[in-house]
């Protein structure tokens, strides 16, 4: 009878990083970033574990990408890398669902709106403490789709660690307790595969990701 929501139900920011696992920009084509690639959600694309992605009728491409999330626990600004950990309340478990015709077919690559459509942002089930988590660099990270695995890797892969992301972000914006920060994808995206795969209504999605919990959100088409 319990009714998930995301854990952090209003947060000031969902900040994400793009092309952060060395592995999936391999996939992609594209060169490993110097610096990491940003873009933003909005707070009415969260929702929670078992609720339900809606696909917009104005896209015909909706792709999946599982991610880390980090869930900032205290204010700071140009936080020196050294000390970044100190800002982290713990994580939870995040779906990047990307809408990759607006993303990558508008004029000038329209990278937040193809992120940010209602629904867009699933997180949970729970946020799990750091203490409880020793290394968020050594998680395996997995989504199904239907039961069938499509991404598997770890995120071991990451280019940007945890604190390298939270460092650098501080130095363009203030931080804030409850601030998302999704850190990226491994590869298996379905824009990807030869023929793609895209979302339907009917799907199930599941994201694991070791000692975080299972995310798992049906489609449904808008």
């Amino acid at each position: 009878k319990v009714k998930f929501h995301a854990p952090i139900h209003d947060p000031h920011k969902i900040i994400c990083i793009g092309l952060n696992y060395k592995d999936h920009a391999a996939e992609s084509g594209a060169q490993i970033p110097k610096e990491p690639i940003l873009f933003s959600k909005y707070a009415t694309a969260l929702i929670g574990h078992n609720e339900n992605i809606v696909l917009p009728p104005v896209s015909q491409e909706v792709d999946y990408e599982a991610e880390l999330v980090i869930v900032v626990g205290k204010r700071g600004r140009n936080i020196p890398v050294a000390g970044a950990m100190d800002y982290v309340a713990g994580y939870t478990v995040g779906h990047d669902v990307s809408a990759r015709d607006w993303q990558l077919k508008k004029d000038g690559k329209q990278w937040m709106v193809g992120k940010t459509f209602d629904t867009f942002a699933p997180a949970g089930p729970v946020l799990v403490t750091k203490d409880e988590v020793p290394d968020p660099h050594k998680l395996a990270i997995k989504l199904r789709l239907n039961g069938q695995t499509m991404q598997d890797s770890s995120t071991a892969q990451l280019i940007f660690g945890v604190p390298e992301i939270i460092a650098y972000l501080s130095q363009v914006f203030t931080l804030e307790p409850g601030d998302l920060i999704y850190t990226g994808t491994p590869p298996g995206v379905g824009f990807a595969r030869k023929p793609p795969v895209f979302l339907k209504g009917g799907d199930v999605v599941e994201v694991e990701i070791e000692g975080l919990g299972v995310l798992r959100n049906a489609v449904v088409q808008g």
